[in-house]
């Protein structure tokens, strides 16, 4: 172990090269004790290679709100194992999270989560700030990801003068920013109409291909299921692959 993993907490478990971007086993969550409890994963398991986009979908209130925040590290399994890019989050103490969910973990909103007062050059260079990345470095970062998601020419505008998938291809910027390995999305296109979320999913794809990353993203159209490398159901707290 690392003089930085021993502080952070970090355990590597595996050959990050050669392990499965993401790996859950046995996963389970519940909420509340007792007959009132909420068993919203069940043993839940599955790998989601390198470079693959993975669709995750089930009705409301199946679990995959439950389940990418667990692999996200925003919460705690009750039993089970999660490992990214070849590390054990059980290894991993508040400030190790902290780390990951900031240099390799991005993350996509349904709610876009931009910051109104700022404009989209500076909501995409946030993470960067956080960072502490070079000056020069950011701004050619920034504008790299602005063109990429097709928004070189909406730089200097505000989220309230663009449109819902003009906010969301800002919100995709900025997830990828630091470089993420992994990208998780929780119905990234659910605030738009039909026309706008295919483009925002088929923009996805496409960044998974040019940025070299995994990503995992709940969605329940149809539609939109299609593009995906691969697709996971949740049902009663359970995966069927399909």
């Amino acid at each position: 172990m690392t003089e930085s993993n021993a502080r952070t907490g970090a355990a590597v478990m595996e050959d990050p090269a050669e392990a499965p971007m993401v790996r859950v086993e046995n996963l389970h969550r519940s909420y509340g004790t007792g007959e009132a409890a909420v068993h919203a994963l069940r043993g839940v398991s599955f790998d989601i290679p390198r470079g693959e986009l993975v669709a995750l979908k089930g009705r409301s209130g199946s679990g995959k709100t439950t389940l990418l925040n667990l692999v996200g590290g925003l919460d705690s399994a009750d039993q089970g194992r999660i490992v990214i890019d070849g590390v054990d989050l059980a290894g991993l103490g508040e400030e190790g999270l902290l780390e990951l969910r900031r240099d390799r973990i991005g993350f996509i909103f349904q709610s876009f989560g931009l910051i109104p007062i700022l404009s989209a050059a500076e909501n995409v260079g946030v993470p960067l700030r956080l960072s502490r990345a070079d000056p020069k470095e950011r701004e050619e970062r920034v504008a790299l990801l602005l063109a990429l998601v097709g928004l070189a020419d909406h730089t200097s505008q505000r989220p309230g003068e663009l449109s819902g998938g003009q906010q969301q291809r800002v919100a995709i910027a900025r997830a990828l920013a630091n470089r993420p390995a992994l990208l998780i999305a929780d119905e990234p296109t659910g605030q738009l109409d039909a026309e706008t979320g295919l483009a925002v999913m088929e923009l996805l794809r496409a960044v998974v291909r040019s940025e070299g990353c995994t990503a995992l993203v709940a969605t329940h159209d149809a539609q939109l299921l299609g593009l995906a490398d691969r697709v996971l159901e949740l049902s009663d707290g359970e995966i069927i692959e399909h």
